[in-house]
């Protein structure tokens, strides 16, 4: 039996993980937390009687108590009920699907507990990865990724790294979003509804406009920087519209192994759970005699910028990441409450990294200052 702990259960990464578990009959839930979702939260309580359950809201959590008066299960609140739930003993691995830089202190937390870490949570890396990596070393803790393409990363080196073959370059596919090949007067009308028809993968709003705007992709240049120990000129982005090929690692003698799928996130979830092993997933299957092209294409960098924005982010290195970051975090919420333009969520980015000054090689402390400098410099900009 795992016992599995789940901090964003009632999102797209959470939900598809208790889906998961309910297929699985050796997977113990023991904790779930969400940010506000309260009523999927007690239905999920319900099902699977967790030893312990957190939402952000201390009100919230009062009326869960009661609803939940006739099982033995705890319910606690805000951060220090996330780091309850992070390093709580009876878990074994922790699966870190909430969203937001609020993400990062209970998976620190867990991996001074040692828990292994099923990664979901792309702030967490992003903007301190130079903490996370090794402190998971010096705790003999697993960071397994969960994102689809850093989890086809980590599948295609099984085997390689540790017998001491070397990574020469990877390739990150973008499926290219909903505006793939469009330019950038489209982008300056198109509305929050469009943005949201992803053409491939069900996501949850933030994730969905990320990619739209190639600033998941970007994110996850950077997460993978910190994940596979690669510099950024040997991370490339590529264009694979079907959303087939997951990513891609190239070795030194120029051999290329690639993972192949159909879209479906409970493959890299599964894989995180369980690994090394590979379990029976229901689900469709690749029909090689139906497919009649892979098309691999170069991302339009200039109309959009958000992978840029990245590359550059790790060229300056220590805080920029979490501006970059923190800045689009912002944007991607205004622009969802229609109070700002799609290529808005661009121009608050590069106005926030053009502000900032870097600190070299930042504590947590001075990580969560500048996503706050940020946040008051975008209330600056806006009130303009």
């Amino acid at each position: 039996m795992k016992n599995i702990a789940i901090i964003g259960s009632t999102g797209s990464i959470g939900t598809q993980t208790l889906d998961i578990v309910r297929a699985n009959k050796d997977l113990r839930v023991v904790a779930l937390a969400a940010g506000a979702n309260v009523e999927l939260l007690e239905k999920q309580a319900r099902e699977f009687k967790p030893d312990i359950i957190g939402i952000w809201s201390e009100d919230k959590a009062r009326n869960l108590r009661q609803a939940l008066s006739e099982f033995n299960i705890r319910v606690v609140s805000g951060m220090d009920g996330l780091i309850e739930i992070a390093a709580m003993s009876a878990s074994d691995i922790l699966v870190t699907a909430i969203v937001g830089m609020i993400g990062i202190r209970p998976t620190v937390e867990a991996i001074k507990a040692g828990k292994d870490i099923a990664l979901a949570n792309k702030e967490t890396l992003v903007t301190a990865g130079h903490i996370i990596m090794p402190l998971a070393k010096e705790h003999g803790v697993k960071i397994l990724p969960v994102d689809s393409e850093h989890s086809a990363i980590f599948q295609c080196i099984h085997g390689e790294i540790g017998v001491g073959n070397k990574i020469s370059r990877l390739l990150i596919t973008a499926s290219g979003g909903p505006f793939r090949g469009k330019d950038s007067s489209y982008l300056e009308n198109v509305t929050v509804d469009d943005a949201l028809k992803h053409p491939n993968w069900a996501m949850g709003k933030k994730i969905t406009i990320d990619s739209a705007t190639l600033v998941n992709k970007g994110l996850e240049v950077i997460e993978a920087r910190w994940l596979f120990d690669v510099t950024p000129e040997n991370i490339e982005v590529v264009v694979q519209p079907q959303s087939i090929i997951h990513s891609m690692v190239e070795f030194e003698d120029g051999s290329i192994k690639a993972q192949l799928g159909t879209p479906d996130m409970k493959l890299p979830i599964q894989y995180a759970l369980f690994y090394p092993e590979r379990r029976y997933l229901a689900g469709d299957r690749l029909d090689f005699k139906k497919l009649s092209e892979i098309i691999i294409d170069k991302p339009d960098r200039e109309t959009f910028k958000g992978l840029d924005f990245a590359y550059n982010a790790l060229e300056a290195g220590g805080s920029m990441p979490t501006v970059f970051n923190a800045a689009n975090e912002r944007a991607v919420a205004l622009f969802l409450e229609g109070r700002i333009k799609f290529t808005d969520i661009y121009n608050i980015i590069d106005a926030c990294m053009r502000e900032h000054k870097v600190i070299e090689n930042p504590s947590l402390s001075n990580i969560f200052d500048t996503e706050n400098n940020v946040y008051e410099y975008i209330n600056q900009i806006l009130r303009r």
